[in-house]
């Protein structure tokens, strides 16, 4: 790194707390750490100490010391930290203790991990996995940061990075090296059988639907319906608090409402849309036009009626552009005579059309029969996200490096093909496909191929 100034930072929460731990980390955290603390604690071993104040030798605080000497230590490079008491006056004369030592600054956002991964103690996919675990609010989505974290995809990516190493090499191996006589006649074949193996389980890992991705972000579930169906009082039954405004009066809800739940660990955004319906207020059509654009990206879709008013009438051909499942939430069953055929909360198939998956019948106001659709909710987010939880793609970025990767091995396999197949170009969509690996985990090393030929080959003999 061009700038290779020790930082230190706060790395637990904020002040006042039990603990607060102060982390230092650069060339200079011996010297810190002993200009505060009067020693040098053992190399990974939890010291008793006094911090103190090293111009003036006031004492600070007691805490423990460690000492973790690089390339041992978190970022690669000298580390040391502090556990001193979490009281505000204490963390702050410590930071000004520390920022008044030469080449000591306060640390910028993640530079810790970023060092870590310039240093190799990390790669892209480890870092984001570490982002990841820090924001979960669900246990699935814990469970998934973790092991991303430890390798789920950048080990993964790493071996598949080897295998196109290899395989390259061998067409290197017949451009270059042609003319050596320990040298086989077909190489192109064995490094297409490699290529087709890598393609096809880069295709696998692909062919999870996004999940992985959803997983993170939460599954979206949209609420919506005609005007006053009761969709705003779904949500805060859904929510269990006030997220939306109700009223008696259509059109109430102008704009997107999102509030973020955890159904049986897993999480889950619910959506409650303006009523769809035909109106010449301005408003109220671009909350309409949200209300479809929302709808289209959700993968549920509740479409709510108000059945003491509109009968099945109100289920017909909701005017929605969306692939996702429908169910059908007959709203306001209190409104109906007890005697009603409507009164059934149980959630049934529904058999007459197939614009909806289920239908239930409930009251969002007196909560009557939504046990039953929460109950089904949460059985679908997780069967619907419980498969993401094994997937090795959980970012956009991911998705996009493999999908490069696996069109540079259809180039090469098409070209090794055909009846003159170009050991040139065959070697640069190898090469492509490396480098999109390489990009993905953040290490990209030419010099590998080089290592390769050399070590399998006694080229130059």
């Amino acid at each position: 790194m061009a700038d290779r100034s020790t930082i230190f930072a706060l790395s637990s929460g904020r002040p006042p707390a039990a603990i607060a731990v102060v982390r230092i980390s650069g060339p200079q955290a011996g010297v810190a750490l002993e200009k505060l603390t009067g020693r040098m604690p053992q190399p990974r071993q939890a010291t008793l100490v006094r911090a103190c104040e090293p111009a003036s030798g006031e004492v600070i605080d007691e805490a423990l010391a460690l000492w973790f000497p690089a390339p041992h230590s978190e970022t690669g490079e000298d580390v040391a930290e502090l556990q001193l008491h979490g009281g505000h006056a204490v963390v702050a004369a410590v930071l000004n203790a520390l920022s008044a030592i030469k080449d000591c600054r306060m640390a910028e956002p993640g530079e810790f991990t970023r060092r870590a991964f310039e240093n190799g103690k990390l790669d892209l996919t480890a870092v984001e996995g570490l982002g990841d675990l820090i924001a979960a609010e669900t246990a699935a989505q814990r469970r998934q940061a973790f092991r991303q974290l430890k390798g789920l995809i950048g080990d993964r990516a790493e071996a598949w990075r080897q295998r196109l190493i290899e395989a390259l090499a061998l067409v290197e191996t017949r451009i270059d090296f042609s003319d050596e006589g320990d040298v086989p006649e077909d190489l192109i074949m064995p490094a297409a059988k490699i290529a087709r193996g890598l393609r096809d389980e880069i295709a696998a890992a692909l062919a999870d639907r996004g999940r992985g991705e959803r997983l993170r972000d939460g599954l979206i579930v949209a609420i919506a319906g005609p005007p006053n169906a009761g969709k705003s009082t779904l949500l805060n039954r859904l929510a269990r608090r006030e997220a939306a405004i109700v009223s008696p009066f259509a059109g109430t809800t102008r704009d997107v409402i999102e509030v973020h739940l955890e159904l049986d660990g897993y999480p889950v955004t619910v959506l409650d849309t303006a009523g769809i319906r035909d109106s010449v207020e301005p408003v109220e059509q671009e909350g309409v036009r949200r209300a479809h654009a929302r709808a289209a990206e959700a993968d549920l879709v509740l479409w709510v009626i108000d059945v003491s008013v509109e009968g099945r009438a109100g289920a017909k051909s909701p005017p929605l552009k969306s692939d996702a499942p429908r169910w059908l939430i007959e709203n306001k069953i209190d409104l109906l005579e007890p005697s009603a055929s409507k009164r059934s909360t149980i959630a049934c198939r529904h058999l007459e059309k197939d614009e909806f998956e289920f239908v239930f019948s409930a009251s969002a106001a007196s909560g009557e029969g939504l046990d039953a659709l929460f109950g089904a909710l949460a059985r679908f987010a997780n069967k619907y996200l419980a498969i993401g939880e094994a997937a090795v793609v959980t970012r956009a970025r991911h998705r996009r490096a493999l999908e490069e990767t696996a069109q540079a091995l259809d180039r090469a396999l098409a070209e090794s093909a055909a009846p003159n197949p170009r050991e040139e170009l065959i070697a640069e969509e190898l090469r492509h496909a490396s480098w999109a690996l390489g990009r993905l985990t953040g290490r990209v090393d030419v010099e590998d191929v080089l290592d390769k030929i050399f070590r399998e080959f006694c080229i130059g003999k």
